[in-house]
């Protein structure tokens, strides 16, 4: 079986490979290429070195104002989604009555697309300041916390079920011989459960910090970066340059350029200190 799996495996793999290097290796370097280049269209791209990286970074870009603030919401998203995804796993794996149908309710949010979250919260939210009389986008706090209540409604769900697969699959012994030995509710969890889950942790961490970092719907259909920008995150700003500015693709290009180093540096190093913490099961 293994020298046929091995015979066949080019024939399997190559297919494979192909559509890959024509789907994103490809397009990819292409990218990173104009992101050199001032152009307009791929076939009338001029080479000009670092000069778009550097206007990237230009205070009238915006580039560092969205990205201290899109690291901003993210690590309090990255917190709360976790610690309320966590809490309410726990509640759940207790066999309460009616378990399945809360936790199909908490999932559901998840399944509604971005845009309709955004305009749907922002109706919501303005309802509730219209007693106040003001707006989610006449003030950046109220974006940011508008932003947050969002993606927490919308992510705990997704990751409460991760968060239930793990601590469903630690051994009843180990939790059992804590028990014995006079272990409290609390050194159960932290001594424990935590320890067995952190596979679970890894995956809901890196899936938070991705999808909140890289945030674009939500963020564009609830404050479009209201009030001057400064409620708007790195895909809209990358967004906003490379379709609102004439004249500014190869910048917008550039800062999707570093918009992919900057995820793909955080992420891996997030995966690698989570996945150092794991315990073998």
């Amino acid at each position: 079986m293994e020298k046929t799996l091995k015979k066949y495996f080019v024939v399997f793999t190559v297919p494979t490979l192909i559509a890959f290097a024509f789907a994103f290796i490809i397009p990819f370097a292409q990218g990173v290429y104009l992101s050199f280049c001032d152009f307009t269209t791929v076939s009338n791209a001029q080479w000009v070195g670092f000069k778009n990286y550097m206007l990237a970074f230009s205070g009238s870009q915006g580039f560092t104002r969205a990205l201290l603030f899109t690291v901003g919401f993210t690590i309090v998203c990255i917190i709360t989604i976790n610690l309320l995804a966590f809490t309410l796993a726990l509640l759940l794996t207790r066999k309460i009555k009616g378990t399945n149908i809360f936790r199909t309710i908490f999932f559901m949010p998840n399944l509604i697309g971005g845009i309709v979250l955004g305009y749907t919260w922002q109706q919501m939210i303005n309802a509730i300041l219209y007693q106040f009389e003001t707006t989610i986008v006449s003030n950046a706090k109220y974006g940011f916390i508008g932003l947050v209540v969002l993606m927490n409604w919308q992510m705990i769900g997704y990751m409460m079920i991760i968060y239930i697969a793990g601590l469903q699959n630690v051994p009843t012994e180990l939790i059992e011989a804590a028990k014995i030995d006079g272990a409290t509710a609390w050194q159960t969890l932290i001594k424990v459960k935590l320890p067995m889950v952190m596979s679970s942790v890894s995956i809901c961490m890196f899936l938070t910090l991705s999808n909140c970092f890289k945030l674009f719907d939500q963020n564009k259909a609830l404050t479009n970066g209201a009030p001057r920008d400064k409620t708007q995150m790195l895909a809209l700003n990358i967004y906003d340059t490379f379709y609102g500015k004439t004249g500014y693709e190869g910048v917008g290009q550039a800062k999707a350029v570093m918009f992919f180093i900057i995820v793909a540096v955080i992420g891996i190093s997030q995966l690698a200190f989570t996945r150092s913490k794991e315990v073998e099961q």
